[in-house]
């Protein structure tokens, strides 16, 4: 029988040394520096849908290019158990999900003030149109569904006129044409799109002129919350706004950029706030912001 040579205790602990010295002059690289997975333009887009057939409420959601990802806002009800959902949704491409989250619920901005009124919802007017000779304003969608006659006071005594034809959800615009002539209906913006980075003002009827930045571009968000809906091709800012702000506009200088759609927050501790791009609505009714 052929008997093995043993090591001796300072030969051993030699040997083990020299072995360690050698797995680490040999290890490979950490995952954690490998390169993210990639996400292809159809897979993101698949990704997109999948999350709007989610059924999650109070989260927004759009495709940042740049990053490679499916970036989700999620608003202060969507719970642990919501959030789990939306991953879920994604099935093998959870991987390209960021999720980050709001302060706040994201609702339409309705309230009962001041501004333009009608029945017991108050809305802010948000940049004055004209076809032809007639002329009309642009507020928000979910605005127009629920009001179809506008006063510029709540006690219903002084009328502007009727919501001509309003897009909620899907979209969030509304048009109202001016049926009182001893109105006027200054202008001084021209359309334009906005760009992520740019900085912005918003005006409302209850919150007044605040300032921020355009964060996103070509967002859907689905509002919890009366009248609840989803809303594709929005601008997404960190411009706070509050109840009765709906339908006020998004401009940087004499450009016109959005209507004030809905989000979450409140200009005491900041928000996040939607906007409905104002070229899609001005196409969509064949009139011209002046």
């Amino acid at each position: 029988m052929r008997i093995k040579p043993t090591l001796g205790r300072t030969a051993r602990l030699l040997a083990l040394t020299i072995g360690m010295a050698a797995v680490g002059a040999f290890a490979l690289p950490a995952a954690a520096s490998a390169a993210p997975q990639r996400y292809s333009a159809g897979q993101l887009t698949a990704l997109r849908d999948a999350v709007q057939r989610s059924g999650v409420e109070g989260i927004a959601w759009y495709v940042d290019a740049a990053a490679d990802r499916l970036v989700v806002t999620a608003d202060s009800s969507v719970s642990a158990a919501g959030i789990a959902t939306v991953k879920r949704s994604a099935g093998g491409n959870a991987g390209a999900v960021r999720v980050q989250r709001a302060a706040g619920v994201f609702t339409p901005l309705l309230s009962a003030g001041n501004a333009i009124y009608g029945g017991q919802f108050r809305c802010s007017l948000g940049f004055n149109v004209v076809s032809g000779s007639t002329f009309y304003f642009l507020t928000a969608g979910h605005c127009g569904k629920l009001v179809g006659t506008w006063y510029t006071n709540a006690s219903h005594t002084t009328l502007i006129g009727p919501t001509v034809n309003f897009s909620f959800p899907g979209n969030d615009y509304a048009l109202v044409r001016y049926s009182n002539t001893a109105l006027s209906h200054p202008g001084g913006f021209a359309v334009a799109d906005a760009v992520v980075g740019e900085s912005v003002k918003r005006t409302g009827s209850t919150s007044g002129t605040h300032s921020g930045t355009v964060t996103a571009l070509n967002v859907t968000v689905r509002y919890s919350g009366h009248p609840g809906g989803t809303v594709s091709g929005l601008i997404q800012t960190n411009v706070c706004a509050e109840p009765g702000d709906s339908g006020g506009p998004l401009y940087d200088g004499s450009k016109a950029l959005g209507l004030t759609s809905g989000g979450s927050g409140d200009c005491t501790s900041g928000g996040t706030t939607f906007f409905q791009p104002v070229r899609e609505a001005a196409n969509a009714y064949g009139v011209t912001v002046y």
